[in-house]
C-alpha cells in the first residue's frame, strides 16, 4: 500500500515509512550478422553472444541459439541474458526484456518479452526465452541485409531499503458554520421574512430556513408564491416552542432547556419536526423521550410515535410494556384511556405482540 497521502485531521505526531528497492539499470543491443552462415554452422544447443555490460556491479550478456536451445526448440530462435560473474553465495535479484528490433530499432511489441524478477545465482547463471522467436517468422520478415538486433534491457535489485520520517498532522476543528448562522439570526442580518406563531413575531431568513425544510421551500419558493413570500403565519404551534424549533433551524442543536420543561417540549418539537420534514430533530426528540418513558406516560408517548412514524419509540414503548407489572400501571393512566379510544389499531398491535387480551375487557 502507498503511504498514506496526507495526516490525520485529528491532530498529534506520528511516524509514516516508505518501503522501497533501490534499483540500476542498463541495456545492450546484440546484432547479428551473416545470419544465414551462421545458422548452417552453429547447430542446435550452441549459442553466439554479445559483448559483455555491466549492471549493478557485474558483468552480463546476451546469448542468442539460432538453431535453438534443444530438438524441442529446434524452429525457434532462442534468447537468454547470462550473468558471466556470478557471486560465490547469495543471489541477485533481477528483472529483463529481451526486445526483437525492427528496421528503425525499435522494439518489435509482438516479439518484445518482459522476464519476471528472476534470481542469479552460481547454480542459476541464465534466463531467458526458448521460444523467442519462430525461425521462419524471423527469416520472413525481420531480417535486414542478413542480419537483426536483439536488445536487452537490465534491472538489478540492489536493496530493499525502508526509510522513516516523522509526521506532524494539523489539529483541524470541527465544522462551526451552525455558530456563524446562529449569529446571523441572533443579530438579525439581512433578515427578509417574518413568522408570526402565536401572537409574537419572528424574524428570519427565507434561504435558511427553505434549505432546512422542504416544507418551507415550497412555502416560500413555491410556484405560486412567485418569489416574494415574506410572511408566514404558523397557528398550529406556541411561541415558545417555535423559539427553540428556529434555534435549531439555524444551530443544529438545541439550546439548553430546563429538566421541568424537556419533556413537553420534545413532545411538541416532535410535532413540529415532523410536519416540516426535519428528520435529524426528529430523532434528537425521540432519543429525549425514550428517557421519559414510564407507567404514567408510556401510553400517551406511543400514541404520539404512531401518529408521527417514530418505529424506534415506539419499539421503545412496547418493550416497557412487555413487563406485566408495567403494563398493569399503564392501564390505570388517563392515557391508556386516550391510548384505546384514539388509536384501537394501535391497542390490537399491542395485544397482538403481548398477547394480554384482558387488556380488551
Amino acid at each position: 500500500m502507498p503511504p498514506p497521502q496526507s495526516a490525520p485531521a485529528d491532530g498529534g505526531s506520528g511516524i509514516s515509512s516508505t518501503v522501497c528497492a533501490r534499483t540500476e539499470t542498463g541495456w545492450h543491443v546484440l546484432k547479428v550478422e551473416g545470419y544465414s552462415l551462421i545458422k548452417k554452422v552453429i547447430g542446435i544447443g550452441n549459442h553466439i553472444k554479445s559483448g559483455t555490460f555491466n549492471v549493478g556491479g557485474h558483468s552480463w550478456c546476451i546469448r542468442c541459439f539460432p538453431d535453438g536451445h534443444n530438438n524441442e526448440s529446434a524452429d525457434w530462435i532462442c534468447v537468454d541474458v547470462y550473468l558471466n560473474n556470478p557471486p560465490p553465495a547469495g543471489d541477485i535479484k533481477v528483472r529483463f526484456k529481451l526486445s526483437l528490433l525492427d528496421q528503425a530499432g525499435e522494439p518489435v511489441p509482438a516479439y518484445t518479452k518482459m522476464g519476471s524478477t528472476s534470481s542469479f545465482s552460481s547454480t542459476a547463471t541464465s534466463w531467458g526465452f526458448f521460444h523467442f522467436i519462430e525461425r521462419k517468422v524471423l527469416e520472413s520478415s525481420y531480417l535486414k541485409g542478413n542480419s537483426f538486433k536483439i536488445r536487452c534491457d537490465v534491472t538489478a535489485i540492489m536493496e530493499i531499503c525502508t526509510e522513516t520520517k516523522r509526521e506532524e498532522s494539523l489539529c483541524v476543528p470541527p465544522s462551526d458554520i451552525h455558530c456563524h448562522l446562529g449569529a446571523i439570526l441572533a443579530n438579525n442580518v439581512r433578515v427578509d421574512v417574518t413568522v408570526e406563531v402565536g401572537g409574537e413575531v419572528f424574524m428570519a431568513h427565507r434561504i435558511v430556513l427553505a434549505a432546512r425544510s422542504p416544507v418551507f421551500m415550497a412555502e416560500l419558493f413555491g410556484p405560486m408564491k412567485e418569489n416574494v413570500s415574506t410572511h408566514v403565519q404558523i397557528d398550529d404551534m406556541e411561541a415558545k416552542v417555535f423559539k427553540v424549533f428556529l434555534h435549531f433551524i439555524y444551530n443544529d442543536s438545541l439550546p439548553e432547556i430546563e429538566e421541568g420543561d424537556k419533556m413537553i417540549m420534545a413532545q411538541h418539537l416532535l410535532v413540529a419536526a415532523d410536519k416540516y420534514n426535519m428528520e435529524r430533530l426528529k430523532l434528537i426528540c425521540e432519543g429525549i423521550l425514550r428517557n421519559y418513558i414510564d407507567s404514567s406516560l408510556v401510553a400517551t408517548t406511543l400514541v404520539l410515535a404512531e401518529q408521527h412514524g417514530c418505529h424506534g419509540l415506539k419499539a421503545a414503548c412496547f418493550n416497557f410494556l412487555k413487563s406485566p407489572g408495567n403494563l398493569t400501571a399503564a392501564m390505570a393512566s388517563d392515557g391508556f384511556q386516550h391510548l384505546k379510544s384514539s388509536c384501537p389499531s394501535l391497542l390490537e398491535e399491542l395485544l397482538a405482540k403481548l398477547k394480554y387480551g384482558v387488556l380488551m375487557q
